[in-house]
C-alpha cells in the first residue's frame, strides 16, 4: 500500500541485488588483469603462456565473464609477477600508491619501519633535505619504439657522457638475452635483475644518459629508485610510429606475431600512460626526424640545467 502522496515505503524496495555487487565485482577484476597484463607488456597470449591458462579464460576473466578459480587467478598473478591481493583487492578501498608502500615496508629494515610507525602514529622525524638529482643523470622511459636507445646514445656522445642500455647490463649479468631470461626466470625474475642492475648503474657516478626497458614502470620501488635518482624524460610517440619502428627492429616481443598487435600495444601505452608522465618531463618525437629529436632531446636537458653543469658539449665524427 502506497504512502502519503504516492511514496512508496522503503521496506518495500528490497536491499540491493547480490547478483549486482558480484557482477561489478568481476568486471573491475577483470579491468584489473587488463591493466597489469598490459602495464608489463603482456598479450593475452604470452600471458596463457606463461601462466599455463588458457587464451579463453583469460579473455573471458577480462571481461567479467564466468566464475574465477582462484587457483587459476594466482597463476595469473604468479606469471605476471605481481601479488594476487592486486588483483583481488579493490583499489578504491587503499591507500593511494598503496602498492609501492607495501613494497617498501617489505624490504624496509626494522630502524625504517619504526620511523614508519613514529610518523603513522602522529609524531614528525626530522630529516635533511635531500639534494636535488643533477641533470647530468639522465634516464629516458617509454615505450619500444620511441627512440630512447638511439637518441640516448648520440645524445651522450654529443654529450661526452657514457650511455648505458639497462637490458644490456642486464644480458650481461645473467648471461642470456632478454627472450631467454623471460623464458628461463619470466617476470618475476627479469623484474629482479632490472633491479640489481638499476642499483649497480645508481652507485656508478659519473654524467650518464640511460635508456631503460619499456616495462620498467611495472614495478613500484625499482621505478620509484629511478626517478629518485635520475633526470626521467619521457620519450614518445604515436602509437602507429611505436609500431613502425618495432617492426623495422624485427623484434615484435612482447606482442609477437599476434594479429592484434596495433591492439595491444594501444592497451600497453594506454595502461603506462598515467605512470610515464610522473617524469620530469616529456619528448614528442612524433613525426620529427632523428635529427630533429636529438636536438630537440639536448634542448631538454640543457634547458634544465643552471650555470656550472658538469658537461663539455662536443660533435664527434
Amino acid at each position: 500500500m502506497n504512502g502519503p502522496q504516492g511514496v512508496v515505503p522503503s521496506r518495500v524496495r528490497g536491499p540491493r541485488n547480490r547478483d549486482d555487487d558480484v557482477e561489478a565485482y568481476l568486471i573491475e577484476l577483470g579491468q584489473r588483469v587488463r591493466s597489469m597484463r598490459a602495464v608489463r607488456g603482456m598479450s593475452r597470449k604470452v600471458l596463457a603462456q606463461a601462466s599455463g591458462v588458457s587464451e579463453r579464460y583469460i579473455a573471458q576473466l577480462e571481461s567479467g565473464q564466468g566464475n574465477v578459480s582462484i587457483m587459476l587467478l594466482r597463476r595469473v598473478a604468479e606469471a605476471t609477477g605481481a601479488p594476487i591481493e592486486d588483483l583481488v583487492a579493490e583499489p578504491s578501498r587503499q591507500p593511494q600508491d598503496w602498492a609501492l608502500i607495501r613494497e617498501l615496508l617489505r624490504k624496509a629494515s626494522p630502524a625504517v619501519i619504526a620511523d614508519v610507525k613514529t610518523v603513522l602514529g602522529g609524531q614528525a622525524l626530522e630529516r635533511p633535505q635531500k639534494p636535488s638529482i643533477a641533470v647530468d643523470r639522465v634516464a629516458l622511459i617509454g615505450l619500444r619504439g620511441a627512440g630512447k636507445s638511439t637518441l640516448g646514445r648520440m645524445a651522450a656522445d654529443k654529450l661526452g657522457w657514457r650511455f648505458v642500455e639497462l637490458n644490456k647490463e642486464i644480458e650481461i649479468e645473467a648471461g642470456f638475452s632478454i627472450g631467454e631470461v623471460f623464458s628461463l626466470y619470466g617476470q618475476d625474475g627479469y623484474r629482479r635483475y632490472e633491479a640489481a642492475a638499476l642499483e649497480r648503474i645508481i652507485a656508478d657516478p659519473g654524467p650518464i644518459v640511460l635508456a631503460t626497458g619499456g616495462g620498467i614502470v611495472a614495478e613500484p620501488v625499482t621505478f620509484e629508485r629511478l626517478l629518485a635518482s635520475f633526470f626521467t624524460i619521457w620519450v614518445k610517440t604515436s602509437p602507429a610510429e611505436h609500431m613502425s619502428r618495432v617492426r623495422k627492429q624485427g623484434d615484435l616481443r612482447p606482442m609477437g606475431a599476434d594479429k592484434a598487435a596495433m591492439t595491444e600495444l594501444i592497451t600497453i601505452l594506454q595502461s603506462r600512460e598515467p605512470l610515464y608522465a610522473r617524469a620530469r618531463t616529456s619528448l614528442d618525437t612524433t613525426n620529427a626526424t632523428l635529427e630533429q629529436s636529438l636536438a630537440a632531446l639536448l634542448r631538454t636537458i640543457q634547458s634544465y640545467c643552471v650555470s656550472g653543469c658538469p658537461w663539455q658539449s662536443r660533435n664527434r665524427a
